[in-house]
């Protein structure tokens, strides 16, 4: 994390895992320099918390639009815990995602 704050989450899509639809979260910081690996298998999503966000991440292969997935942030299934109350600003595409 470069700057602000942001509630990172990751949840395992891995077909026939114990854990599969299972979450994690993790508060990452700018000012605790903190960090999160999330593997292969696992959807990744992040909320931010501050009105300026900067991530530096790496990933495991070159970015290719049309292997780009997701899942509705509110997935009733999923019930992450993003700890909200005010309406939340989402991205057309982000708003697109099907559920679980």
């Amino acid at each position: 994390m470069i700057e602000g704050e942001a509630l990172d989450v990751a949840v395992d899509i891995r077909l026939g895992s114990p854990h599969f639809g299972k979450w994690t979260s993790v508060l990452l910081s700018a000012a605790h320099h903190n960090q999160i690996y999330v593997p292969q298998g696992f959807a990744h999503g992040f909320l931010a918390l501050t009105d300026n966000v900067q991530f530096l991440y790496k990933c495991s292969g070159y970015y290719a639009p049309d292997d780009e997935h997701g899942l509705l942030w509110n997935d009733p299934v999923l019930n992450i815990a993003w700890g909200i109350a005010k309406p939340v600003l989402l991205c057309k595409r982000c708003k697109q995602h099907p559920t679980r």
